[in-house]
């Protein structure tokens, strides 16, 4: 995927400055993402479980999102931040010498490596698998890209090495793929996504 970019650290700052917590009372059924069954996995995520079975191995029990606290908002900001600036954006092609390879990354990554860190990290933090799906999207450019969407009783959050603010998915320009499922990690599942694109137009 090409997803290389990243905002800048002043670009950071000033979106982390209107952060805003998901508000209960505005919740809607938008909010929420739909999906519409099991579909492929991606090459890099087969290619990473392979190397790592227990990337493929984790069961949530419950559908329930987890609840978003304060405490847990200030988690996902911090840890969006921290990664979005502790690691340099880079190809997999010019770290690795392949086109498509999927791993955490020390100081170099592209945007999956920056989403299983997050997600990672989350995890060491209590939270559970089924709340944190490394999610494929496409830009508005056509490019394709990787976000971590993360499953809140308030919506679906998205964590992106592109942008310094946590948005919910539907306030996002990009069109949603596809996602892991929150049951199983080594399973995926398209995304319903009839939203009406605001920039350009993209096809599936």
């Amino acid at each position: 995927m090409f997803c290389v970019r990243v905002s800048s650290l002043a670009g950071i700052v000033v979106a982390l400055m209107g952060l805003v917590m998901p508000s209960a009372n505005a919740q809607t059924q938008s909010a929420f993402m739909q999906v519409i069954g099991t579909t492929t996995q991606p090459i890099g995520h087969h290619d990473l479980c392979a190397r790592i079975p227990v990337e493929c191995r984790e069961r949530t029990a419950t559908e329930a999102a987890m609840k978003l606290t304060p405490a847990r908002w200030n988690e996902l900001i911090a840890i969006n931040d921290n990664v979005n600036t502790a690691i340099q954006p880079d190809t997999d092609q010019d770290i690795y010498g392949k086109e498509e390879y999927w791993a955490y990354p020390d100081s170099k990554g592209d945007c999956e490596d920056y989403v299983l860190l997050k997600r990672r990290e989350l995890l060491q933090r209590g939270w559970p698998a089924g709340s944190l799906l490394i999610t494929v999207v496409r830009q508005t450019n056509g490019d394709g890209h990787a976000i971590l969407t993360v499953r809140t009783d308030r919506g679906d959050l998205v964590l992106d090495n592109l942008e310094g603010k946590i948005k919910l998915w539907n306030q996002t320009d990009y069109q949603f793929i596809k996602r892991q499922d929150d049951r199983n990690s080594g399973r995926w599942v398209s995304i319903e996504d009839d939203r009406t694109m605001l920039v350009g137009s993209i096809k599936r």
